[in-house]
């Protein structure tokens, strides 16, 4: 009995062995590399990091530019995939998309449940609301109706700002933030809580009289995100990003969208 036990117990911990060398294999950059593309989930209405072109029908944007040179670094094929954006995780955990990239903030929950790259922009989760309304601090919104995208980092911060939450009149929630903002115009919300990289941009190339309260609900920073244990090609788009900085591709996509470069890549090193 005692040697049966014996030989029990050792072909365990082979097992045990086998799956952890098994579960640290990462062959993320060679599957990418061997299927000869990168499927990039996003939420094709997040102008202007990735959003559909009214004109062409085609999805562009800064992180699309982005992607676009880093997939052309790999030589591989760059494959934008719109989705859910409350569902990313899902999406990306089911092997649907390979990356999540689209404005993403870095957050600790998504820090614990993917591989993240370097932050390379900064952002600032801000209320915009109509400038006839003459709003100028959160004080002067107490009992008012916001809007925000369901599954953002928004949600968060509006979470972290617990006495501004509890004094609103009402939340409600959209699956785009383009949708909250024409919201906001026609006079069906009295703010929206957005990114301001989103915010500036709308208000840029749209007409409507919106101002943005000077004071943030929360300062972030954007990231990549690729399935938690990706390692291998989370490093790879590291590389690659920190040589478009080097060479001057970064800074000239961001000039082309910003009119300046606000790219933060390798900063935090």
């Amino acid at each position: 009995m005692k040697r049966c036990l014996t030989l029990i117990l050792a072909m365990v911990m082979l097992s045990s062995l086998f799956l952890s060398a098994t579960a640290q294999e990462d062959t993320s950059l060679k599957d990418i590399l061997d299927n000869g593309k990168l499927i990039l989930g996003l939420d094709a209405s997040f102008p202007p990091m990735g959003f559909v072109d009214a004109d062409t029908g085609e999805i562009v944007g800064f992180d699309i530019d982005l992607a676009r040179e880093v997939c052309a670094r790999l030589g591989v094929e760059l494959v934008t995939q719109p989705i859910d954006w409350a569902a990313k995780e899902m999406e990306l955990n089911a092997h649907h998309i390979d990356c999540i990239w689209n404005g993403m903030t870095i957050t600790p929950d998504r820090l614990e449940n993917m591989s993240i790259s370097l932050p390379y922009l900064r952002n600032d989760q801000v209320l915009v609301t109509r400038t006839e309304d003459g709003y100028g601090n959160l004080s002067d919104l107490a009992g008012k109706k916001l809007g925000i995208q369901a599954g953002s980092s928004a949600n968060d911060a509006l979470d972290a700002a617990e006495d501004f939450k509890a004094s609103l009149g009402e939340v409600v929630p959209f699956d785009e933030n383009l949708t909250a903002l024409m919201d906001l115009n026609q006079g069906g919300l009295d703010m929206v809580l957005v990114d301001v990289i989103v915010a500036n941009y709308y208000m840029a190339v749209n007409d409507y009289p919106f101002t943005v309260l000077d004071e943030s609900l929360a300062p972030e920073e954007y990231g990549i995100g690729f399935r938690r244990g990706d390692t291998a090609l989370c490093n790879k788009v590291n590389e690659l990003l920190l040589d478009m900085r080097e060479d001057g591709t970064l800074a000239k996509i961001s000039e082309e969208w910003f009119g300046k470069d606000i790219t933060i890549i390798g900063e935090a090193e």
